[in-house]
């Protein structure tokens, strides 16, 4: 749920992916069905699969999953075809939502996107009621360690094409555009960096406190919901949610 702590809501989705892995894999599974039918099964010529293989090994995903997956993909063209949506809303209390959807089934997806916004109290919207909240960026996020360099990275990082790099307690958050996306991340690799996250993501231009505890409790509950959607890749938010204490 990518939302007011990049960090916190990172590691948290970690923590759950690492405990539904076959979920998160089926996810990804999707999300290269959609890169190989749009710029082929070659990694070294298609930009958008190379960016999600990147993904799929931060989520420790198997090689061998992976070829699987690409083999698959390039091999069903016409049998089963995936679309990617976008759907807007709001939770309670004015909470902006969008989830990005890769689905097979229009139909089914949207019904049940739209159960999920009815039962925890808030409104589906229609395109672009929302989006104009959020800006589209490249985000890659690098843990503080010994062996980073602040100089070092940020000189590295700019040196590529990123447009802002942000330091802070846990680390470093490196911003671009998205068509620059995958240069910036190629180089940083090259330059021997690793992201606790490295994505697309639409990034809140503000946030909201959801002061009412039912109405928060709801928002959670409905951003929870879409999350564990397998048809939803992405979920992202505005609001300010408490961080969860860290299990010992």
């Amino acid at each position: 749920m990518s939302g007011h702590s990049k960090w916190a809501n990172i590691k948290h989705k970690k923590g759950k992916a690492d405990a539904e892995r076959g979920k998160v894999f089926t996810k990804i599974g999707r999300e290269i069905a959609i890169a190989v039918r749009e710029g082929g099964s070659d990694p070294a010529v298609n930009g958008k699969l190379r960016d999600i293989i990147a993904k799929a090994k931060a989520s420790n995903m198997p090689n061998d999953n992976i070829s699987r997956s690409i083999k698959k993909a390039a091999g069903e063209s016409g049998n089963v075809i995936f679309e990617e949506i976008l759907y807007e809303g709001y939770a309670p209390g004015g909470v902006a939502v969008i989830a990005e959807v890769v689905t097979d089934n229009r139909n089914r997806t949207a019904a049940e996107i739209r159960h999920i916004f009815d039962k925890n109290g808030g409104t589906l919207g229609t395109n672009g009621s929302v989006s104009y909240m959020f800006d589209f960026k490249g985000l890659l996020l690098v843990e503080r360690s010994p062996g980073v360099d602040e100089d070092e990275l940020m000189l590295s990082a700019l040196d590529a094409g990123a447009e802002d790099v942000k330091s802070g307690e846990e680390g470093f958050e490196i911003y671009t555009a998205p068509n620059d996306f995958s240069a910036v991340r190629e180089a940083l690799e090259t330059s021997g960096y690793s992201f606790l996250s490295a994505e697309r993501q639409r990034i809140a231009q503000t946030s909201v406190v959801v002061e009412d505890e039912e109405n928060l409790a709801k928002t959670v509950k409905l951003l929870e919901m879409l999350e564990d959607s397998d048809d939803v890749m992405n979920v992202y938010h505005n609001a300010e949610l408490p961080e969860e204490p860290e299990e010992e």
